[in-house]
């Protein structure tokens, strides 16, 4: 059987541009993408602590020390900068090897820096 996990986590991060002019997706700090272990291009999922908006969407990789966390796109409508929000990617796995599976979860300072 094959089940669905997290793999990886930002716990509240904070959004720090919305850019309606933008193709799309989020953009996050490189050293964020490394520590939670994001690829460019990975679908995500993005959950709005301040107003429990949800989107899915996939991830580019932002300027490495900057903090960035950007919504691009239609994305931007869904938060305002300051609002704090978790990012999440799944894995698909087997039952058995899921048992033993340990994501990935960062917990950036209020700046998006690693701690």
């Amino acid at each position: 059987m094959i089940i669905e996990v997290l793999k990886s986590k930002i716990h509240r991060a904070t959004i720090t541009q919305a850019n309606l002019n933008y193709i799309g997706s989020i953009s996050i700090d490189e050293d964020l993408m490394e520590a939670a272990n994001l690829i460019e291009f990975e679908k995500v999922q993005v959950v709005n602590i301040n107003n429990g908006e949800r989107l899915e969407t996939y991830v580019i990789r932002g300027e490495r020390g900057t903090g960035v966390i950007s919504l691009n796109g239609a994305a931007a409508r869904k938060a305002h900068v300051g609002d704090l929000v978790i990012i999440a990617s799944y894995a698909q796995m087997d039952f058995e090897e899921a048992k033993s599976h340990k994501p990935s979860i960062v917990f950036p300072t209020s700046q998006n820096k690693l701690s």
